[in-house]
Parts: C-alpha cells; structure tokens; sequence
C-alpha cells in the first residue's frame, strides 16, 4: 500500500488535535508512537499465531489513536483488521484473510509516524502563513 504523505494524514485534524492538547500534544504523539509500535507488534505477533481474540484489543487501540491524529487511512486499516478479527472471533475461524491487511501495517503506521513528528518537530522549517502584516506566498 502506497500513499502520498498528503493523504497520509488529514491535516485539519492533526491541526485541531494540535490545538486541543496543546503543551501536551508532543509528549501524547510520543506516546501514540510507544503504544502504536506495540500494538504492531502485538498485531504481527497474533497474526503468527493465528489468535483472532488477540487482534482485536491492539487492532482497536491503534485505530482510535490513529484517528485522533488524524492518520485516516492508518485508522482504517486498523479498523479493517478489528472487525475482521472480532468476525472470526464470533465464527471460531482463524484470521487468515487479515493476513493482507497486517502485511501492510507496519510500513503505513512507520510512514505516517514520521509524517506526524515531521510536522510536531519545532525545528522543521515552515512557509508562512498569509496573515497580518504577511503577503501570502
């Protein structure tokens, strides 16, 4: 799965996340970054193990802190294996048809992440804004 980095991450809501958690949002995303490797891996691990069951909790938690980033197509993929897990889950069947999905986890969540501190880094050097006493570029 290949995505452009601007359509890695819907912006306006990074931006309002930004905003809502202010002096906090460095150190949240630093901790989106800790949970959602372990979720990964957590993810990975199951699938190897074909257990459904344990898909779903780590399968859920990177898609609601995804979503809070804004990481919209990270969230979906995340979501994507949740109900394929929680549907074997109920069926007793193995998750062998999340296998794709899981495959193409680790490179989207490792491409968003850095899209997202990318954007978090106060270093990163960023185009003006049109405002006052500022002409647009």
């Amino acid at each position: 799965m290949s995505f452009e980095g601007s359509t890695l991450v819907d912006w306006s809501a990074y931006q309002r996340a930004r905003s809502e958690l202010g002096a906090g949002f460095v150190r949240i995303l630093g901790y989106f970054r800790e949970d959602g490797v372990k979720s990964v891996d957590a993810i990975e691990a199951a699938m190897r193990a074909q257990n459904a069951a344990a898909l779903v909790i780590p399968a859920h938690t990177l898609k609601g802190e995804s979503a809070q980033f804004g990481a919209t197509p990270l969230a979906a993929l995340a979501e994507t294996i949740e109900e394929i897990a929680r549907s074997c889950v109920e069926d007793h069947d193995t998750p062998e048809q999340a296998l794709e999905h899981v495959v193409q986890l680790r490179p989207l969540f490792t491409q968003t992440l850095a899209l997202l501190e990318r954007e978090a880094n106060p270093l990163v050097e960023r185009k003006p804004t049109a405002g006052f006493g500022r002409r647009p570029i």
